[in-house]
């Protein structure tokens, strides 16, 4: 449970947050901000790392490819490989594009 006055859902800060395949063995994930404040609020906050990200998805750090906090486009991007290629037997999810949903509830720290 989350106090209001002191942090703010990650979905609440970013403009878009979503997943989907790069190629047939990655799925790459944009988390997009309208402005330069609430991008630099999340990205020195800490709450959204490459050990975060692994503690989240329940993955080791090998699995992600990249992450990128990308300045320009107000921009943290991460890539991580899939365990199966996409549309291969048992894949859930052949497009990637469900598996962003664990970062919306990510809690950000408020100054």
């Amino acid at each position: 449970m989350s106090n209001s006055k002191t942090t703010s859902k990650l979905s609440g800060l970013a403009k878009t947050i979503r997943s989907k395949n790069a190629g047939v063995d990655k799925i790459t994930f944009d988390i997009i901000f309208r402005d330069r404040e609430n991008y630099e609020l999340v990205k020195n906050s800490g709450c959204l790392t490459r050990e975060t990200i692994c503690q989240l998805y329940g993955i080791e750090d090998k699995r992600i490819s990249d992450f990128v906090e990308f300045d320009p486009a107000y921009a943290i991007k991460f890539t991580i490989y899939r365990n199966r290629p996409s549309g291969s037997a048992g894949d859930p999810d052949i497009f990637g594009a469900q598996q962003y949903a664990p970062l919306l509830d990510i809690e950000v720290p408020l100054p």
